[in-house]
Order: structure tokens, then C-alpha cells, then sequence
């Protein structure tokens, strides 16, 4: 099955040669160099198999033969960029904005998701007329320098950052780890209320509230559900400020929660965002992106009297690779595959809870779903070592997982969405038997294993 041009040692002596150290690489102790891959599956230069929990870029499967002869004919044909008439780019808009809200029905095509939220909020900035910004704690939203501005989970990491005057964070709805937990009697309001005093912080203090934005569900947070009706709330905060709601889907949107095609929705039907971004799964790692926005959004951002044109977004290719990305949702029924998947994943992981008093929270909607590690089920200590523990360990077995949220001990499963009931009880056996051997060596030490700091 090889197909490599070099060995694995060389590949690596010219990346760390050729590309910026910063960058990063799954498992840099032992990286994996990946030649192929189908489905939700892929395969090193030695033709071993990996099964693939990680890649919601692939979302409809790896190289899913579709989406490949749908790009593969369009580009014999014509690629040329959209200021051209063609017919791929708008019945591709027709086609995405069927199923969104009847009012989102402007698109705008970009090539990522982060030029899909550096060009929301130049939207937001342009129709309101205000500069503020309100995001979320732990938020990833983007890799420009508008986005880092607007992530924290980026802009925390580094010591001597300085925050934007513009940009404003709230408390993340994290009902399990956050400042209102599933306890409190009403945790989406109270949740709400915050934001609500960061708008009348800002407007005392002379500012205006441009945009809310925040991912529907939080990936890189650590797998974050919010209560339902925060969202609301929220928005009606913001609107009653001048503002609007940007709703984040880049990592969850196209069916991942299974219940409904957009993670926003999971609110409830009385919920629309003014602007949704998308990107990943889209085009099924083609690189496109789309922002989506209501008509006077769209009229406010055309009276600064700028055009606006984006060279690739929209052009023949990515939109034909997009149109075929739907019809196979739509012809393998992948949302309802991601439904009937995610509930069966769900509660194998929460009979792992019932097992191992590592395993503090496990949280999903379809095959968006997070397994918080933690050393102490009352103090909630992050049990981080352990949580990279057994991302390695999994990689061994050939299982592609990892570890993420603001202590790095959530474990996230957000695989392509061809992934099985098979596949679920594969990687959950595993977990089990990796964490059956860490109580035992827990054991051995005579230690209780949630005050053992990692396993060997």
C-alpha cells in the first residue's frame, strides 16, 4: 500500500528543516507519517491501518470516491474564480441555504473557517456601525491575527499578551467545570446574565457592542454543551446593545449532532443567528468555507461602498466538491448515522464511568463527543498526564485520538461521520483495558489511583 517518496526519517529531518517549528504535529514523540486513507480509516507508509476518531475535516469519510470524481470532472472542465457567471456556485448557495433558516440566505465563500469569522466580523463591525466584541472563554475561532485577538484559548497561552481593549471574554457555558454547574437552578440564564453585564460594562464605559460570537458547541474548549437557551438570551442582550450573533459552526456543523444539520439548532426553533461561518467538513477537507448571513446584514456590509471578491472562494471546483459533500449526507444518512452512532458511543463511555473513577464527565451530541478525564470527582482536578497517557496508548493500538480543552484532559471523539457502532466498541474496549491496567498499576504502587499523578 505504500505510496511514500521518502522514509519516514527523512520526511522528518525536512520538516523540521523546511516548516515552522511552531507548527504543530500529532504524537511529536512519535509522529505517524499517513500515506492514504478511506473512510474513517488511515494508513501509514507500512500499510497499518489506523482508525481515525479525530478528522471531522473528512466528514463524509476519507476520500470518499463522490466527492473525489465530482472535483476530479468539474476541474477537466472549468476552474476559473467567481467573478465569472457559473451555475456551480449558485446552486450550491441555493442548496446550503435550504437547509438553514428561511432569513440566513446571503452566503459569502471564503477558502476556511478562518476567513469565514474574519470576514463575519468585518460584517458584524460594517452593518452595526460599533467595534466590540464579545467572545468566550476558551474559545478557538481562528488562526489571523483578527481571530487570536478573539481566542482565548490562543491568547491565554502566551504570558505577556495583551488583550484587545475591543474584545471582551465572558465565562464559558460549561455546566460541568464552569461557574454555574447543572446544579444551579438555572445555568443558561445565569450564564446569560454575564455576558448581559459585560455589555453594560462596555456601554458605561463609552464602547458599542458589535457582535457576539461563539462556537454552537465548543470543540477545542473541551467538548462544551451549552445549556439550552443561552443562546437566547444572549442574543437578545446583544440585539437590544446594536449588536449581533455570530454562530461558529466550522467544527460542528453538516449533521455532526446528529438531532439536527446545524449545531445552533440544538437551542431550540425560536433561535436564528444573524451570521453562521462554516468550514472543515464542508468540502471533506477541499479547501472552502462559507459565511451565511440575513439580507440586511448583507445590505449593511454593501453600503461601505467596498467590493468585495474572494479569488477562490466560490469558484467551480470547491462548489462542485460542496454539492457532492450534501448529497452524500443526504444519500448515506449521515446525520442519522451520526445520531444512531453518537447515542450508542455515548453510553458505552458512560457505562466506562460507572467503571473508572478517572472518567469525571462524558458529554456528546451525535459524534461530537468529550470524556473529561479528572483526578478527584469533587474537585474536579484535570487529570492531564493521564488523558495524554491514554491518547498514546490508543495510538499504539491504532486508534487516533486526542486530548484537548483548557487543561488538555478532555478526551474528543469527532471522527468522519461514516464511523460505526463497530468502531465505538473497538476504541471504548480499549479505553477500558487502558484504564483497567492504569487502576492496576495504581494498585502495585499501593496508591489511590486519583491521587496517582500518571501510569506507565
Amino acid at each position: 500500500m505504500s505510496v511514500e517518496r521518502l522514509d519516514k526519517e527523512e520526511t522528518i529531518d525536512l520538516r523540521k528543516k523546511h516548516i515552522g517549528p511552531s507548527c504543530k504535529i500529532f504524537f511529536s514523540h512519535d509522529p505517524i507519517k499517513i500515506v492514504q486513507a478511506k473512510g474513517q480509516y488511515m494508513y501509514d507508509e507500512r500499510g497499518q491501518r489506523y482508525l481515525d476518531c479525530i478528522n471531522n475535516v473528512a466528514h463524509v469519510g476519507h476520500c470518499h470516491p463522490d466527492v473525489v470524481k465530482a472535483g476530479a470532472q468539474q476541474m477537466e472542465l472549468l476552474n476559473t474564480n467567481s467573478r465569472f457567471l457559473h451555475d456551480n456556485l449558485v446552486l450550491y448557495a441555493q442548496r446550503l441555504q435550504a437547509t438553514l433558516p428561511e432569513k440566513l440566505s446571503v452566503c459569502y465563500f471564503v477558502n476556511s473557517g478562518s476567513e469565514a469569522n474574519d470576514l463575519a466580523l468585518r460584517l458584524a463591525r460594517q452593518y452595526t456601525g460599533h467595534r466590540d466584541i464579545i467572545t468566550l472563554e476558551n474559545a478557538y475561532h481562528g488562526h489571523v491575527s483578527s481571530l487570536i485577538d478573539i481566542s482565548p484559548y490562543k491568547f491565554h497561552q502566551l504570558s505577556d499578551a495583551e488583550q484587545n481593549p475591543f474584545v471582551h471574554v465572558a465565562p464559558s457555558p460549561d455546566v460541568y467545570r464552569g461557574k454555574y454547574r447543572a446544579s444551579h437552578p438555572d445555568p443558561a440564564t445565569a450564564y446569560a446574565d454575564e455576558v448581559k453585564d459585560i455589555i453594560d460594562k462596555v456601554q458605561k464605559k463609552g464602547g458599542k457592542i458589535a457582535a457576539f460570537i461563539a462556537e454552537s458547541l465548543q470543540s477545542c474548549g473541551g467538548q462544551v454543551i451549552p445549556p439550552v437557551g443561552y443562546f437566547q438570551q444572549v442574543a437578545e442582550h446583544v440585539h437590544k446593545a446594536g449588536g449581533v450573533f455570530i454562530a461558529d459552526e466550522v467544527q460542528v456543523g453538516f449533521g455532526r449532532v446528529g438531532t439536527n444539520f446545524w449545531a445552533f439548532q440544538l437551542q431550540g426553533e425560536d433561535f436564528v443567528p444573524d451570521i453562521v461561518t462554516m468550514g472543515k467538513p464542508i468540502g471533506n477537507g477541499h479547501p472552502m468555507s462559507c459565511v451565511v448571513t440575513t439580507k440586511e446584514v448583507a445590505e449593511g456590509f454593501m453600503s461601505s461602498g467596498m467590493d468585495y471578491f474572494n479569488t477562490f472562494g466560490g469558484n467551480p471546483v470547491s462548489c462542485a466538491i460542496g454539492l457532492a459533500v450534501l448529497d452524500v449526507i443526504v444519500k448515506e444518512d449521515l446525520q442519522g448515522n451520526a445520531l444512531r452512532v453518537g447515542r450508542y458511543l455515548c453510553n458505552l463511555l458512560q457505562k466506562q464511568k460507572e467503571k473508572h473513577a478517572l472518567v469525571g464527565d462524558v458529554r456528546g451530541c451525535g459524534l461530537f463527543v468529550g470524556v473529561e478525564l479528572v483526578r478527584d470527582r469533587l474537585k474536579l482536578t484535570p487529570a492531564t498526564a493521564e488523558a495524554q497517557e491514554v491518547i498514546y496508548k490508543l495510538k499504539e493500538d491504532h486508534i487516533l485520538l486526542s486530548a484537548d480543552g483548557p487543561h488538555r484532559n478532555v478526551l474528543k471523539f469527532k471522527p468522519p461521520m461514516c464511523f460505526t457502532t463497530e468502531d465505538a466498541d473497538l476504541v471504548v474496549e480499549k479505553i477500558h483495558i487502558i484504564l483497567t491496567d492504569y487502576s492496576r498499576s495504581c494498585l502495585k504502587k499501593s496508591v489511590n489511583p486519583l491521587e496517582f499523578v500518571a501510569f506507565k
